[in-house]
């Protein structure tokens, strides 16, 4: 594999080179291998393999990215050479900026994360069986008359950084997964739904039948959805798509947003978003989860930190740049691609667990509507109204009754989450831990 350490050195010394005043470099090196099945025999193999570079030189408050495929001395040159060249033309920026040498972490334990399994590749083979495996335990199911987009794969990621401040480092990760979905009925009585799961290590992985079982489960289940009546009731987010309820909520409080006054939560630093009792804490350092890190894209040591503690709104997520905008201090929240420059991005949470479960929030809710997949979105960013297509089951008197398709549920996000109540039943092997979560009131258009 290429030496990727060697590759950010040749990047920052052409930078200089070039007349950059100060550079930052990133290279990768990947492989992935995806799989795909139908009808009991192989559809698809695909296998890739690649290294990529980037480059951001500074000069004075002005900057300019670029990257490339090619990891020739020659392209390395001539990539500093442009990128200086665009810096020199590029609008003045009072915020960006290398991090202070005194900032920049030299230490860490990437042993300790356990990101990447000391594993040979697995074969083709190993995958195609597994979807296969998959697939047939989804067609044993009576009802299922196909499954589709059955899907395994793997991918190997090695990243290293380096900048003229001084920072150097890098890591690697590794990711199995292995999806399908099933589908009953036909025409227009058609009904979809699906399972995967997604580890860092084999090992770890559910087996293959479980996964094509409770994916035909969750399709048998939807068979005979209809529209839901037309209203105002209580909804309640199943913990499989709950976590995009509380990433309405990162996404609001990222420095991005705050620093662009297009936040809905821009003035609600300080004060409570959630319920009493409710804390959001971002954690990179959790062994073997796909959003640990020991150090950001700018080289800051990271750290566990609460976006939300009792309720009440801490921080924002922020990299140098934002954090200098807003006059604080980065959270370490930097990421980035060989593309572009650094930006605030969110990693592991994991949300304060209820004591209920979700059996126990549904027959407490009466008469509403469990949600189990949402499609399209329309947030106002800076008001947080609210509105989606979704689909799910119809709840009366503390019970499923029917499956439910193509209703919309609509509210203001503000009210949402101010008065959710969590279950108890979030994975804990995911990288956003977020149980089911229940809405007091949301307008419902059905029938």
């Amino acid at each position: 594999m290429t030496d990727l350490a060697n590759l950010t050195d040749a990047l920052l010394s052409a930078a200089k080179k070039a007349g950059a005043e100060s550079a930052d470099a990133i290279a990768t090196h990947g492989t992935s291998v995806t799989i795909n099945v139908l009808n009991g025999a192989l559809e698809q193999a695909e296998r890739a393999e690649g290294t990529d570079i980037g480059l951001r030189v500074l000069i004075g408050k002005r900057q300019a990215c670029v990257s490339a495929s090619d990891t020739s001395p020659d392209t390395i040159a001539t990539m500093a050479e442009r990128a200086v060249a665009m810096a020199r033309l590029a609008p003045e920026d009072p915020n960006i900026g290398l991090a202070d040498p005194s900032e920049i972490t030299h230490t860490w334990d990437i042993t300790a994360l356990d990101l990447a399994e000391d594993a040979p590749e697995p074969d083709a083979a190993h995958f195609q069986n597994a979807a296969l495996e998959a697939e047939a335990a989804a067609l044993s199911h009576k009802g299922i008359t196909q499954a589709d987009s059955v899907t395994a794969g793997y991918s190997n990621t090695a990243i290293h950084l380096a900048a003229t401040n001084g920072f150097s480092g890098g890591y690697g990760r590794t990711s199995h997964g292995l999806s399908c979905v099933a589908i009953t009925g036909t025409g227009t009585d058609m009904e979809r739904d699906y399972f995967g799961d997604s580890r860092s290590h084999a090992a770890d992985m559910m087996s293959p039948a479980e996964i094509g079982h409770i994916a035909a489960q969750r399709t048998l289940e939807r068979a005979g959805a209809r529209k839901p009546p037309t209203g105002t009731y209580p909804v309640l987010y199943d913990e499989r798509i709950s976590s995009g309820l509380i990433g309405h909520l990162l996404q609001a409080a990222n420095g991005s947003s705050i620093a662009r006054g297009s936040s809905w939560l821009r003035d609600r630093l300080g004060e409570q978003v959630l319920p009493d009792g409710i804390t959001l804490t971002e954690d990179p350092h959790r062994p073997r989860i796909r959003g640990s890190k020991p150090f950001d894209a700018e080289g800051l040591a990271t750290y566990a930190r609460n976006i939300v503690e009792n309720g009440t709104l801490m921080g924002w997520t922020l990299d140098l740049a934002t954090a200098r905008k807003l006059g604080m201090k980065s959270t370490a929240s930097a990421a980035r691609g060989t593309g572009g420059p650094p930006n605030p991005s969110i990693g592991n949470v994991t949300m304060t667990q209820g004591p209920q479960s979700r059996d126990d929030l549904i027959r407490d809710m009466g008469t509403g509507l469990l949600v189990t997949s949402l499609i399209g979105s329309t947030i106002n960013p800076t008001t947080g109204d609210y509105s989606r297509g979704a689909s799910g089951f119809w709840i009366e008197n503390g019970e499923i009754t029917y499956p439910v398709t193509e209703c919309t549920i609509a509210g203001n996000l503000h009210d949402m989450l101010a008065t959710l109540i969590p279950a108890n039943d979030a994975r804990t092997h995911l990288s956003r831990v977020v149980p089911s979560l229940l809405v007091e009131s949301l307008t419902i258009a059905g029938a």
